[in-house]
Order: structure tokens, then sequence, then C-alpha cells
């Protein structure tokens, strides 16, 4: 079949080892900042309410959920979840996380336009992507060219997502350096710059994910194109 017996498989090995990279990033960062204290002592729990509170936002609930970095915003409860191990966590990498979760919750609270685009085109996007490769495959293996496009098409919406979703996060880490330093939660030039090293890392993994679906996309386009002139 086309989709595995075909040289463009080859376009997704960056893709694999740039996500390897970030990841690897991540985890170093954090294990790293973790490991340095801020001065002034305040949980990242407890950074997220000062932050938000400062900042004219208190419709923001907080909860503490399982998992390693698992912390997340949702917009559309206006929940902001901190995993177990930031919660109670006071150290630079904890509030930055933290921070970051809170960014979102601004966005959200003063209709930033790309998160509310990001969080209208969730549900088609979701549909999109578990139906985008069956239908590729089925029209791979049919030879009907619609079928192929339409599979294309589908799989678009998920680059599309991940497109939009780089500027909302790097604006939610803008936010969080600001939101940090305006609410006194980091107070030293060594604990920022710890804050903005774990904030790039994290970016990188959306990087990472947009330029792996731009890749896959470019892929599924070479393969439809070589099967078309192979019929």
């Amino acid at each position: 079949m086309p989709l595995f017996n075909d040289p463009t498989f080859l376009l997704l090995i960056p893709a694999f080892l740039l996500a390897l990279w970030a990841q690897s990033m991540v985890k170093s960062a954090y294990k790293k900042y973790s490991r340095m204290p801020t001065q002034k002592g305040i949980r990242a729990a407890e950074a997220v309410t000062r932050m938000l509170h400062d900042a004219g936002n208190h419709n923001v609930g907080l909860e503490r959920v399982p998992g390693a970095l698992t912390d997340h915003y949702n917009p559309k409860t206006e929940v902001l979840s901190l995993s177990e191990e930031v919660y109670n966590s006071s150290s630079v990498a904890a509030v930055a996380v933290a921070a970051h979760e809170a960014g979102h919750a601004m966005q959200k609270h003063e209709g930033y336009a790309p998160l509310g685009l990001r969080s209208a085109i969730v549900p088609v996007v979701n549909i999109g992507s578990s139906l985008s490769m069956p239908i590729f495959i089925l029209g791979i293996v049919m030879s009907f060219q619609p079928l192929v496009w339409a599979g294309i098409v589908l799989f678009s919406l998920a680059v599309l997502f991940a497109l939009i979703t780089l500027p909302t996060e790097f604006n939610a880490s803008s936010r969080a350096i600001r939101m940090l330093t305006t609410s006194g939660i980091i107070t030293t030039p060594e604990e920022e710059r710890g804050a903005k090293a774990m904030l790039r890392a994290a970016a990188m993994t959306y990087v990472a994910s947009a330029i792996g679906a731009m890749l896959q996309l470019l892929r599924l386009i070479l393969i439809a194109g070589n099967s078309r002139s192979r019929d």
C-alpha cells in the first residue's frame, strides 16, 4: 500500500526527533527549576489565585488533578487544573506552569481571539482527526481520489488547530511572566530567567507538534499525487 511503502515516510523522522527533543527539554527544565525555590515561597495554587485577582479576574475555579504536568485550563468551564506536583509547590517551575495556565484564563477573560477560535473548532477538529486517516486509506485502497482528498482536507483541520495553538501558547507565556512579576510571585532576575526558560521549553512541544502535523500533511499530499499518477 502506498501509504506504508513510500519514501515520503522519511518526512516523519525529523518530526519524531524534534518531538523527542522537545519533550526532553521540558523534562530537563522542569527537573532543574523544580529544585529552585522562589524567595517568596508562595505555593502555585495560591499564586494563581493572587495573579488572577490582581488582574481583576474572579471567575476562575481551581482544582488539583492527578498526574505529572497535567496542568491545563478549560475555557468552557473556566476551571484551572493544576497537577499534584505543581499545586503545593513554590518552586520556580511550579509557579511558571501555574502562571501559564492563568495566562490562558486571562485570555478568556479578555476575549483573546485565537483562544476563542481554537475553542470553537475543537469539536470539528476532533471529528476530522478521527476520520481523516481511515477515509484517506480507504481512498488509496479504492483508488478513489475524492475520498483521498477528503481525508487530506479533514487532516488539514488538525494542522490548522496546531497553528492556531502557537500564538495562543506564546501569548499565555508572555502574560505569565508579567503576572508573576506584577503580583510579586517571583522577585529576582534569577527567578525570572528560570521561569522564562521553563516556559520556552514547554512552548517547543507545541512548535514540534505543529511541524509534525505540517510534515504529515505534506506526506499525505505527496502520496495522493503519486497515487493519482499511477492511476
